[in-house]
């Protein structure tokens, strides 16, 4: 699970997994036209990130906070900003070409099926549900608690505190 990867921020500026070396990374991958879990999914993980600022901000600092896109035709630089700046301030939306989607989710270990189109264009993308701390050199450390109801977000910060010295 890992590796490395070229995409583009929600700013439309070019990075690649080197730009967050000596950080850790909460990464989720999903879209931003999903129905149910991502925005539940992306809420849990911006809220656990402010409950860990507000425990230890030196710690919570040393964390990146990545949303990677499965669905690049729809989730352009624009539309990924407006998503996760309802989520956390430093949460940074990832995009590109559709082959360099395909190819950052198989690295990640991220299966995923776009479906294809309806009549109205509209369209599902069945994905993986996992969010995944990664260490300052890009190994991955934990996968957090998928799913964990409602005290979700403090499990998660309680994980990330356990984790990020």
């Amino acid at each position: 699970m890992g590796g490395a990867f070229t995409l583009v921020d929600q700013d439309g500026k070019t990075v690649t997994d080197q730009d967050f070396k000596g950080k850790y990374r909460l990464i989720y991958f999903g879209y931003s036209f999903c129905p149910d879990v991502c925005p539940t999914d992306v809420a849990v993980m911006g809220k656990a990130l402010r409950v860990l600022e507000q425990k230890d901000k030196a710690r919570a600092d040393k964390i990146v906070p990545l949303f990677i896109t499965v669905d690049p035709a729809r989730d352009t630089p624009k539309v990924l900003k407006q998503f996760v700046a309802n989520f956390h301030p430093r949460l940074i939306g990832l995009t590109g070409s559709v082959a360099a989607i395909d190819d950052v989710a198989k690295r990640y270990g991220i299966p995923f099926l776009r479906d294809k189109p309806n009549a109205q264009g509209a369209y599902l993308v069945d994905h993986a549900r996992m969010m995944v701390l990664y260490g300052p050199q890009g190994e991955p450390i934990a996968i957090m608690p998928p799913n964990a109801g409602p005290d979700a977000a403090q499990q998660i910060a309680t994980d990330l505190a356990r984790w990020v010295p």
